[in-house]
């Protein structure tokens, strides 16, 4: 058959989903001429699993791809339904939004921006060969188009070598019954990458109109919500509510009675599946003595009558599930319009890859979100936007990008990934990262809006804002720590209502707001001065009072570990010519061919011990 070629780009995308998105984005914005391919153009930015945006953690990575020059954040807040923050009972180090969206509002968007964005085209065609050439990398598809390409990022999401499972039924498919991706994967095996099976799964859909929710806790939004996006000014009000019910003994039994016609316990399931959010029948399983699990009920859009159930995805057959959601108090008489169903595919182990998302042995060649061995939208999302940002610094000739640990859950996510490996999808949680009490959501923008200016993906405009806001919130600071209140019966009252102590002397400002039964709204009638400012300032600025001492002290955790990440070590050299590594360290340093001693310490299988020995080794080797 005769080929032709079709073009020549300097980035190429191969999977337009929310890994594809950020990715090619980053990579035309930064001026690299960019195509981003996808096997069907009406699956751009779909949400195949739950209809929302955020949640524990992955609100951090949506705030932080925002505040580099992202897309997601600003896109999740223009599809908003209904917007929470989660863990407010706790810490303010593990809160995190979560935003319900209107999935189809949120692809058409998405699509629109994609093709709207100047040195950027997005292509319906199915990439089924890539091969390394002098100049890059050629890519052919299945019309047999051919593209010459100077980097390219694989964001294939669960399409590479996709298939369903049902119960008995198992198909070739990738999510929502879309094509996948057959014949791509023997390419890059043939590239040397080396692939394996993950699994994952959704839930049914059932027609709102077939739920009683009379039966249900109703689950209302924050007012006033609070947006994503650093450049969102105002949401509006919550459009929708969610609810709750949960299983019962009824619904455990329908479980234990077909179990052997889950696909996943007949053996028919290779992939290894996420163990934070398991089908309902492994939770039913690995949790024989918990008397009944929650799910939560959410709309899917204001456009359509389907109803997700958050915490139920299941492989069991189309008639099982029917049987068991019909347990449920509230969906005794639900109709299903989609069934649950679980989808293995192809994805590479991360270890091959530098933390740029580059792979080691094949220079130019990228990799992004699920393929990588993660899961959820968000982590695509930041795997993709730092890959794009890459591709585009490798053709231009600039220094590759790398977030550490220390900045942010982005760093700690991609780290996790190129150093540790997953032994399953990953999924991002805060006790994933060792300094989330400085990796808050509140100061995203703080932390890396400086490096999306320096990159090129902060416009000025914005930019000058953010300084604004810096300048604003150091004022307050210094207000604060100023500002002394008299010891008055206003105030006292206002102290022994909140049970804490009374006052018989003027006291700072800064003082009060540092007691943990106090806070800004509680001091308002007798904090007179106070500044009209953004409600994130004070939020920032009364965390930063209260855990001035924590923060102090994860700070100098922080320098240690930079002291480490600052001695690095060869790129390319043989660690068994080291005296004293053990035999394991030698191995996985081997394999893994860390950038400095930091990295080397997270690396499972290298010792304290072993650290000590590459630290003197470097020391007599300068």
């Amino acid at each position: 058959m005769n080929t032709y070629f079709a073009g020549e780009y300097d980035v190429a995308v191969i999977g337009a989903g929310h890994a594809g998105i950020e990715a090619a984005l980053a990579a035309a914005r930064l001026g690299c001429k960019t195509a981003v391919f996808t096997i069907n153009m009406d699956a751009v930015g779909n949400c195949p699993c739950n209809p929302s945006i955020g949640g524990t953690a992955k609100g951090h990575l949506v705030r932080e791809i925002d505040a580099l020059g992202g897309e997601m954040g600003k896109t999740a807040d223009k599809c908003f339904l209904q917007s929470r923050m989660l863990n407010r009972g706790k810490g303010p180090a593990v809160h995190s939004l979560r935003a319900q969206i209107d999935r189809r509002k949120y692809s058409d968007t998405m699509k629109h921006i994609l093709e709207l964005q100047s040195n950027l085209e997005l292509r319906q065609a199915e990439i089924t060969d890539i091969k390394r050439t002098e100049n890059g990398y050629e890519l052919t598809t299945r019309m047999l188009a051919v593209f010459s390409c100077k980097t390219v990022i694989i964001a294939t999401g669960t399409y590479l070598g996709g298939r369903i499972f049902v119960g008995e039924v198992s198909y070739e498919s990738g999510p929502d019954g879309i094509f996948p991706a057959t014949a791509l994967g023997k390419s890059l095996k043939d590239l040397g990458l080396p692939l394996r099976r993950f699994k994952t799964g959704t839930p049914a859909r059932m027609l709102r109109s077939s739920i009683d929710f009379s039966e249900l806790e109703v689950q209302k939004g924050d007012e006033p919500p609070c947006p994503f996006s650093y450049e969102t000014d105002d949401l509006g009000e919550n459009k929708v509510d969610c609810h709750i019910s949960w299983t019962n003994e009824k619904t455990k039994q329908v479980i234990l009675e077909n179990i052997h016609r889950s696909p996943l316990y007949a053996g028919k399931i290779e992939g290894v599946g996420p163990r934070y959010c398991p089908s309902f029948e492994d939770k039913i399983m690995r949790f024989r003595d918990k008397p009944r699990h929650q799910l939560f009920i959410e709309p899917c859009g204001l456009d359509t009558e389907e109803m997700y159930l958050q915490g139920m995805s299941s492989s069991l057959p189309e008639e099982v599930q029917l049987k068991f959601y019909r347990t449920i108090k509230g969906l005794e008489h639900c109709v299903m319009m989609r069934p649950a169903y679980a989808i293995e595919y192809d994805c590479v182990d991360p270890l091959a890859m530098l933390p740029t998302l580059e792979f080691k042995e094949l220079p130019g060649l990228f990799g992004a979100g699920q393929f990588n061995g993660s899961s959820g939208y968000e982590e695509a999302a930041a795997q993709g936007l730092i890959a794009g940002i890459n591709a585009a610094f490798k053709v231009q000739g600039k220094k590759p990008f790398v977030l550490t640990r220390d900045t942010s859950y982005i760093g700690t996510l991609i780290d996790d990934l190129v150093t540790k490996g997953a032994n399953e999808p990953y999924r991002m949680m805060t006790s994933r990262s060792e300094y989330r009490l400085v990796l808050r959501q509140d100061n995203a923008d703080e932390r890396l809006t400086p490096l999306g200016y320096e990159i090129g993906l902060i416009s000025e405009e914005r930019y000058k804002r953010f300084l604004e806001k810096q300048a604003l919130k150091k004022a307050e600071l210094k207000r604060l720590k100023a500002t002394v209140i008299s010891p008055t019966d206003e105030l006292n009252n206002i102290l022994v209502s909140r049970e804490t102590s009374p006052v018989t002397t003027g006291v700072r400002l800064i003082e009060l707001i540092r007691r943990p039964q106090l806070d800004y709204e509680a001091l308002s009638a007798v904090d007179r001065d106070r500044p009209k400012l953004d409600r994130n300032i004070f939020e920032q600025v009364e965390i930063e009072v209260k855990y001035e001492g924590y923060i102090q002290k994860q700070t100098k955790q922080v320098e240690q570990m930079q002291r480490l990440e600052a001695k690095l070590l060869p790129s390319n050299f043989d660690y068994t010519q080291i005296a004293g590594l053990r035999l394991e360290a030698q191995e996985k340093l081997n394999r893994i061919k860390p950038l400095n001693i930091g990295q080397a310490s997270r690396i499972s299988g290298v010792s304290p011990a072993d650290i000590s020995v590459l630290l003197i080794w470097l020391a007599q080797n300068k």
